[in-house]
């Protein structure tokens, strides 16, 4: 299909600014309900809610998906702008620097404060502070050491698989390349095939989630969601290599939605009548698996159609959060657990705990934001292009009187 391609930085896709923007306030909302969720986290209130278990259930579902897939399109026009040794000095400064610094300073006082409130340790943060880097930090027990990028995991499996992706990247902008992308677009022109996308990721997750559980996010034992996850990635370079993929999904996202909501209303039956499988390569575990895969596929699919329908247009709030987004993320989690860390501790209804949290963060985050974007010192820290010196005016003696 002629100028169905897609090889020019010059198209913005506003959609695709959306989906990252509003997927990172999700996880915002998100990691203010772990506090009241049933599953164990840094830092835990004495009562739970099933409101946040079940927001937070089905966040997995569609939560941090669309910020990988987000960050291959990026990577794949921003390919189209730049060569490949540019375009790894970016990626550096954009990822790895700002995970180093995270990693230095942002990062500990979530572990402080977590060893504070189970009794591991007692004192300031300076004095905890040298103790950050003994050990490895696996879970809430102390004997296994500090050392963590929490949160900021996702900086490092981004960066990974920039590095990883990059030859396939360049391959596919050469005739070769070309012609499977047109292949595989021409393909998804028939109904449902777009759907067909799940099954690598059912695959990843039924072959390896029984050896390699997940929620280590530590690039060593969690294989599974590794490869799930780069799945993502890569498709997000797929599908802006050719504007077939976008036809295809926008064809399918109605159908995707509904899919998605008897998908959903399926896992929570199951879930609630006690009826999830054990993990493992039962017909029973494979089955479920599936289930939860081709769910979240239909989410992404109906996320990223209607998205590309409804949110094609920029506006203040837009240019403002495309340039914070990745400040907030880095900052976010340990605001979270800061505020948190004494808000929990109150004689208060859990719901008006959350409300208190997620304001105070939010406001916190913003202000530390307006500070960091006004020096390029800690614009490169938190990984935000430079400001540009603005040239000295000039007068000019072109048609000015003596």
């Amino acid at each position: 299909m002629a100028g169905s391609k897609v090889h020019s930085s010059s198209v913005r896709r506003y959609d695709l600014d959306w989906v990252r923007v509003l997927a990172i306030l999700a996880l915002f909302l998100f990691h203010c309900s772990r506090f009241f969720d049933f599953d164990p986290w840094h830092l835990k209130n004495a009562k739970t809610g099933l409101a946040f278990a079940t927001y937070n259930h089905f966040f997995n579902y569609w939560g941090m998906q669309p910020l990988f897939l987000v960050a291959g399109a990026a990577a794949w026009f921003s390919l189209g702008a730049r060569k490949k040794g540019p375009f790894i000095k970016e990626r550096v400064l954009r990822l790895l620097v700002p995970l180093i610094f995270g990693m230095l300073l942002v990062v500990p006082p979530q572990v402080y404060l977590e060893r504070i409130y189970e009794g591991q340790f007692t004192g300031s943060f300076f004095q905890f502070y040298p103790h950050f880097f003994e050990g490895t930090y696996s879970g809430s027990y102390a004997g296994t050491g500090n050392l963590s990028w929490h949160h900021l995991w996702f900086l490092a499996y981004l960066f990974t698989f920039t590095l990883l992706a990059l030859p396939l990247f360049l391959w596919l902008r050469k005739p070769a390349g070309e012609k499977l992308i047109s292949k595989l677009a021409d393909s998804v022109r028939k109904r449902g095939i777009i759907f067909l996308y799940a099954v690598p990721l059912w695959i990843f997750l039924a072959a390896l989630l029984p050896l390699f559980p997940g929620g280590e996010q530590n690039l060593v034992k969690d294989w599974a969601f590794f490869l799930y996850y780069i799945t993502f990635f890569v498709y997000g370079c797929l599908f802006c290599a050719d504007g077939r993929f976008w036809q295809a999904i926008d064809r399918h996202k109605a159908l995707a939605l509904i899919l998605a909501l008897m998908m959903t209303a399926t896992d929570a039956y199951v879930e609630l009548s006690e009826r999830v499988p054990p993990l493992g390569y039962s017909p029973a575990s494979i089955l479920f698996t599936c289930l939860r895969c081709f769910n979240t596929w239909f989410w992404i699919m109906a996320i990223l159609g209607y998205a590309r329908r409804y949110l094609s247009f920029t506006n203040r709030f837009l240019q403002y959060g495309n340039e914070a987004v990745l400040p907030f993320y880095i900052l976010h989690q340990t605001v979270i657990i800061i505020v948190g860390y004494y808000v929990i501790q109150w004689d208060i209804n859990i719901y008006l705990k959350y409300l208190i949290i997620a304001a105070l963060s939010f406001t916190t985050i913003m202000l530390l934001y307006e500070c960091i974007k006004r020096t390029n010192v800690t614009r490169f820290i938190f990984g935000m292009r430079l400001k540009r010196k603005q040239p000295s005016a000039v007068p000019s003696t072109i048609g000015g009187s003596d």
